[in-house]
């Protein structure tokens, strides 16, 4: 197999577009997208960009949202955002091929060392890519190059903790790691002015802690303040501790240190701090009351006044 391959058989595909091309990979960097428009050339052909933008995977550099300043200048691409993309599909007219590479440079072969990768030709009415292009369809968000210039603020905030994030966050990792994450801001009504890239006057740890929890979270792009709460509070509830509190209907303090000590293995100060954080927010997002008794206890429901 030649090392540029895969990118081979994109640009032929690409170059034989006359109406439409639709590109859908979880991964594009701006270069091999840049490349992608110039094998399309200068005809009059619509192009529609179909990708994901996580915090944590802009920050590992394998995803540039910067993309949507391409399609800001060229008004034939647009680009939507489907948070759960894991599917890898590209579109000529009536022409496809699906397969396993990314619009990256080392999933395409233009950058060694290369991936391993296979794209296949399929006829694009086959069942699968059509049902695959309707999810889209119904589940995508647009996205402009201002939600851009946000997410990658937030990615430079967590790059500027460490250095460079030596690992990928991706669909299939994700659920595995979730439950270990514990919130870090103590004042979650923080989250929603850093998600949507609103001027904060926040110290910069407290900004990269924002950050982290926003990463850690994953919540899609570009969500009202409502949606963005509900999401959040799904979230909290698929942390093992917090599920006590809806079977149970309340969850006291000295349950959920220990719950969390055994957990992850820290010490007593760390689980305390972890512990209240999660009242906090649950008292955020949540219509739940903390109740005195002894320490506290958080009990679902709103007090009744």
């Amino acid at each position: 197999m030649r090392p540029d391959h895969v990118w081979g058989q994109l640009h032929e595909l690409l170059s034989s577009a006359r109406e439409r091309v639709i590109i859908v990979a979880p991964f594009i960097k701006k270069e091999t997208f840049t490349a992608a428009l110039s094998a399309i050339g200068d005809r009059d052909v619509e192009l529609l960009c179909v990708t994901r933008w996580a915090v944590m995977e802009i920050a590992a550099g394998v995803s540039d949202p910067e993309i949507a300043e391409i399609a800001e200048r060229d008004d034939r691409v647009s680009i939507v955002l489907c948070h759960d993309l894991h599917a890898k599909l590209y579109v000529a007219d009536e022409r496809c091929l699906v397969g396993s590479a990314n619009l990256t440079g080392r999933a395409t072969g233009r950058r060694v060392p290369k991936n391993l990768e296979l794209l296949v030709e399929v006829a694009v009415e086959h069942p699968e890519v059509r049902s695959a292009l309707k999810q889209i369809q119904q589940t995508s968000v647009p996205a402009d190059a201002e939600m851009a210039r946000r997410l990658r603020e937030q990615a430079n905030l967590l790059v500027g903790e460490v250095d460079r994030p030596d690992f990928v966050v991706v669909a299939d990792e994700v659920d595995s790691t979730r439950a270990r994450w514990r919130p870090e801001t103590r004042v979650p009504l923080r989250l929603y002015r850093v998600y949507r890239g609103m001027k904060c006057d926040y110290p910069r740890e407290i900004l990269a802690g924002v950050a982290r929890d926003l990463a850690h979270l994953d919540i899609p792009p570009g969500l009202d303040e409502t949606t963005f709460s509900k999401a959040i509070r799904s979230r909290l509830y698929e942390l093992p501790e917090v599920a006590t509190l809806a079977t149970r209907g309340s969850l006291n303090l000295a349950d959920l240190q220990q719950s969390i000590m055994g957990a992850d293995g820290c010490d007593e100060e760390i689980a305390q701090r972890s512990a209240e954080n999660i009242a906090e927010w649950l008292n955020y997002f949540d219509e739940v009351q903390i109740m005195a008794t002894g320490p506290w206890e958080i009990r679902q429901g709103r007090e009744l006044r």
